[in-house]
């Protein structure tokens, strides 16, 4: 009789538990909409999405390309999407051109960046009177390629003329098809295009001008604070999907990948992979943001914009690694 009992007892409590376990398992995913430029930093939401990473902690990624920084700038400010990987020099432009509230919660990269010129172009001198073109005139890169010309004594709208024109891909494209477009910013894999193309690289972006930091996420404050569990599964999902991304055990994949997603040729694919996973001028180890870097990014700011009576606040105005430091605790090392 004790024993039937038991076995009833246990029978019921098992059921109790399904009941209350199964619409747990069962429950559709966070859906998060996020928003890129195409390119090598995106290889971390491909391989979160390919090895099923993201939906593991619980996301469903629904991945948005952006035509230039001013779009995505607006879109993340009208909410449209979440999360916006980028410049995070475009945050800092959020914050102070167009008054709203973003911040930079993960790194990306020190700045991948290489300034590229014609084939004709011999040297910084030979730009002068020539047009540079860029994604946006006063944010990121643009002030970047502005402060590397200025350190070579060239001066925007003095000595050479600043155009917007678009994302990196589409730059590249104007610089095959325009010989008057004589300089740009690129990145991997457009940068490894290019040099097969004929384009002469007159040297990296961090190497120019010391220390740079270049992609990062940002979002709204308000949106982290209200949803921050789901920020930090983003943030936790992503780094994991970096860290196998970039595991040498990985590249037969992750090159894949990349071929996959970017329509690249293979040798392209693989050349990019080998760029990200360089750990001096890659893609950042667990996506880390580097303060010092990021400094000098408002230094420029201060300098070619004139922002801040040429002064830079402090980093930290623009940043809240709160929920990456969480996110990583829930990883381990």
């Amino acid at each position: 009789m004790a024993r039937r009992w038991w076995v009833r007892v246990a029978v019921t409590f098992t059921l109790a538990l399904g009941v209350i376990a199964g619409p747990a398992q069962a429950a559709d995913p966070t859906v998060l909409r996020v928003n890129v430029f195409p390119g090598v930093g995106n290889l971390a939401i491909f391989a979160g999405q390919a090895q099923g990473i993201f939906a593991k902690h619980g996301l469903k990624i629904e991945l948005q390309f952006t035509p230039n920084s001013p779009e995505q700038r607006a879109g993340l400010a009208k909410g449209a999407f979440e999360v916006a990987h980028a410049a995070v020099d475009n945050a800092v432009a959020m914050v102070e051109m167009a008054g709203t509230d973003a911040v930079i919660v993960l790194g990306g990269d020190g700045s991948m960046q290489e300034l590229f010129v014609q084939p004709e172009i011999q040297s910084f001198a030979d730009l002068r009177g020539k047009i540079a073109i860029v994604d946006a005139p006063n944010t990121a890169y643009a002030l970047l390629l502005r402060k590397i010309l200025l350190l070579k004594g060239l001066q925007a709208d003095r000595d050479y003329t600043v155009k917007p024109t678009g994302a990196t891909f589409m730059r590249l494209g104007l610089m095959k098809e325009h010989k008057e477009y004589a300089a740009t910013m690129l990145n991997p894999p457009f940068s490894i295009q290019g040099a097969r193309h004929g384009l002469r690289s007159l040297g990296l972006g961090p190497t120019l001008v010391g220390g740079y930091q270049g992609t990062g996420a940002f979002v709204m404050r308000s949106w982290a604070q209200a949803n921050s569990a789901t920020l930090e599964h983003y943030i936790a999902a992503y780094v994991e999907a970096l860290r196998w991304a970039l595991n040498p055990a990985n590249k037969q994949e992750a090159t894949a990948l990349l071929a996959e997603r970017l329509k690249l040729a293979p040798d392209i694919a693989a050349a990019t992979w080998e760029r990200a996973a360089d750990p001096v001028g890659g893609l950042a180890p667990d996506a880390k943001l580097d303060m010092e870097a990021f400094r000098n990014v408002l230094a420029i700011r201060a300098e070619t914009e004139g922002q801040w009576g040429g002064k830079p606040p402090a980093p930290e105005k623009y940043v809240d690694l709160s929920y990456y430091q969480r996110a990583l605790r829930t990883l381990g090392r």
